[in-house]
């Protein structure tokens, strides 16, 4: 017996991980989930009154103390700052910590936070709790603690890789996002993170989810680096009938960019967090790309899928120039991507556009939902990856869409056929790096909704490096402009689908 317990301190010791408390498992967390769907749904217990009717100023007021970090006195490469409630964090959620002696609550403490407000900091109850955590990490240097991965609010999760800062979140789940009945957001409302090793690379929390129609265990495992990722495994249960369920859902904002109009008073050429929806269908092959909107009306896109392989909504504008904003540095925005693990099956990548006038606004959401009903009492499990970097995070082999770029098919530059709009898209990476100016590369380009393709052609810039495709395209009457095109050599195709859908409610053609 003692050589055995000798061997597995010394295993423990070689993988540099910490011998985990053996009365906890991921089980425990699925057991907890299946037995909580059982119940009737009580909503998490709201922190004060008080608390809630913060402005954002007061609540930037209570600041975490770095050196209470949990682990930090132990010089731990991964250390965890704590969120106080507040504003729109408008509930607490239980933390533990998991180490070799067991399972441990983390107690709240005031005196783990300061207050700019004096008369904020005398109100706030000695049991508040917390929202939530920041996981930090010597990314950079090693002397720096980096916070590179948020936890709070509902279900949803923010992360960076090295060198970005933080834009685009993702969730747990999302629950009848952009329909008439009204969006459910479940929360997690109980984290246990496993305490790594002193020079650990990766770390592991999990998850209890509670919501109006469903519950759900998780479990993350946690890679910092360029990029940042999360192993995530997922156990849902149904306590309801779901219309539309989002599996990795990711949410994100797009202001404007190059495929708008300049907001009125605007001087930067874009604002956005994403700038496109890249898709990996499975049994296709196919890479699909789709520039993000901000429209007028509520814009909802389904993209059929058969075994979907990734998707992910990128910032592919990462050059200061594309915005010239020294304040938001939306050129370090990250990129996020979904890689799937095993088959999802049949289902749709919903891609939900919300109309914004403002940047503070997130009003993109990107997710997978399956195609068979999801009826109640039912017990679903998805496994997968998601990253967060820099624009090729997605590892796409193909020739890429760089710029789209629309204005007025009848006038000088754009065409001369009333009511049609002029589409640039240009290519540009993978396999079309290779081949000569002077190749033929040639354009598939399809219309859909009934609308007409005028005219489309392919020329190469040497300046830019670029293959850029023309279009002159017409929709019909009140319909949308649906296109889809990419380019080809020899037969074969070296770029990825361009897809865009254009509302006919828009401000393109002088609508305003």
């Amino acid at each position: 017996m003692r050589r055995l317990v000798l061997i597995s301190a010394l295993v423990a010791s070689v993988f540099n991980l910490p011998a985990q408390a053996r009365d906890f498992n991921f089980q425990d967390v699925v057991d907890k989930a299946k037995t909580l769907a059982q119940q009737s749904y009580q909503a998490p217990e709201p922190i004060p009154r008080s608390m809630q009717e913060l402005n954002y100023e007061q609540y930037q007021g209570i600041r975490f103390k770095p050196e209470q970090s949990l682990w930090r006195s132990s010089h731990s490469r991964f250390q965890v700052m704590l969120i106080s409630p507040g504003l729109f964090y408008s509930h607490p959620v239980k933390l533990h910590i998991i180490d070799a002696q067991g399972v441990h609550d983390v107690p709240y403490r005031k005196d783990y936070f300061t207050f700019s407000d004096e008369e904020l900091e005398r109100r706030v109850p000695p049991d508040l709790g917390y929202a939530g955590f920041k996981l930090t990490f010597p990314l950079q240097d090693a002397n720096i603690q980096n916070q590179f991965l948020v936890f709070a609010g509902a279900s949803y999760f923010r992360g960076v890789g090295r060198d970005n800062t933080f834009g685009i979140s993702s969730r747990g789940i999302a629950v009848d996002t952009g329909l008439a009945s009204g969006e459910q957001f479940p929360s997690f409302i109980e984290y246990w993170l496993e305490r790594p090793g002193k020079d650990a690379s990766a770390t592991t929390v999990y998850g209890l989810l509670d919501g109006k129609s469903v519950t759900g265990a998780y479990r993350f495992t946690v890679y910092p680096g360029m990029p940042s990722s999360l192993k995530v495994e997922a156990r849902l249960f149904t306590r309801d009938a779901i219309q539309l369920l989002g599996i990795a859902p990711l949410t994100s904002m797009f202001y404007y960019g190059e495929n708008s109009p300049r907001p009125k008073g605007q001087w930067r050429a874009q604002v956005h967090d994403s700038d496109g929806l890249l898709i990996h269908n499975g049994d296709s092959g196919e890479w699909l790309w789709r520039p993000l909107l901000d429209p007028r009306n509520l814009e909802m896109d389904y993209f059929q899928t058969e075994n979907v392989r990734g998707f992910g909504l990128l910032q592919r504008h990462d050059q200061f120039s594309h915005y010239q904003d020294l304040g938001a540095h939306y050129e370090t925005r990250p990129s996020a991507w979904v890689e799937t693990q095993g088959d999802w099956g049949k289902g749709h990548l919903v891609l939900v556009e919300l109309p914004t006038d403002s940047e503070t606004n997130d009003n993109i959401v990107a997710f997978w939902s399956p195609m068979k009903p999801v009826n109640k009492d039912q017990s679903l499990s998805y496994n997968y990856t998601v990253s967060f970097g820099d624009r090729t995070v997605g590892n796409e082999p193909t020739g890429q869409v760089i710029n789209t770029f629309v204005g007025d098919g009848n006038m000088v530059g754009g065409g001369n056929v009333a009511g049609a709009y002029r589409l640039i898209v240009d290519f540009a990476g993978g396999p079309l790096v290779k081949i000569p100016a002077n190749a033929p590369v040639l354009s598939s380009v399809i219309a859909g909704d009934n609308g007409e393709v005028i005219e489309h052609f392919v020329e190469y810039i040497p300046s830019e490096h670029v293959w850029r495709l023309s279009i002159l395209a017409k929709p019909a009457e009140e319909k949308p402009l649906s296109l889809r095109a990419f380019l080809s050599k020899d037969g074969e195709a070296v770029s990825e689908t361009w897809t865009y859908r254009l509302p006919a409610n828009n401000a393109i053609l002088g609508g305003g």
